[in-house]
């Protein structure tokens, strides 16, 4: 169910700290969500050893993209602010810059949706978009998610406010 053709989505490691620091700190992805600032070492290091608990304690899954022909970590998928009661849980997506535009994004994505609809039972995936974020856009739009709706001025920017569009997976069950 978390695996492909060509990649596989799998827990976090404490293997994955060097990893996860870098993509964490990364200043040009925090434009795209609510980071505002880098986390230190020992944070993430905690994290990683509270990410084996249960996604109902938590509230928060966080899996590891693998390039399966590699071995290679290529990003992270995000499944963050669970709702159990609505069944709700928002999804984000990370690529390594130097794997973006080969289709792993949307493959990754996939494979999440499957999981959090057919086995997690939730009734729907949403993710929170920046309106110019076209290829995010594109490719959740690609992997099976549809436009539930423009938040105006939702997000704040180095150049005022921005719209955030809400992309949404409602389960069929």
């Amino acid at each position: 169910m978390l695996e492909d053709d060509t990649i596989r989505l799998r827990a976090l490691e404490p293997e994955d700290l060097d990893v996860l620091m870098r993509w964490e700190n990364d200043a040009d992805c925090w434009r795209m969500g609510n980071t505002l600032a880098p986390y230190s070492r020992y944070v993430l290091r905690q994290y990683l050893e509270q990410s084996a608990e249960d996604l109902y304690t938590t509230r928060q899954l966080k899996l590891v993209i693998v390039h399966k022909a590699t071995g290679k970590s290529i990003g992270l998928i995000d499944l963050f602010n669970f709702d159990p009661h609505h069944r709700r849980i928002e999804l984000g997506v990370l690529i390594d810059a130097a794997w973006r535009r080969q289709g792993m994004a949307t493959a990754a994505v996939r494979l999440t949706l499957e999981y959090a609809l057919d086995f997690l039972h939730l009734h729907q995936v949403y993710c929170v978009v920046v309106e110019n974020n076209t290829a995010s856009r594109d490719m959740l739009l690609a992997a099976g998610l549809t436009q539930g709706g423009v938040w105006r001025d939702w997000l704040r920017s180095g150049e005022g406010y921005c719209n955030a569009l809400l992309l949404q997976k409602i389960s069929s069950l």
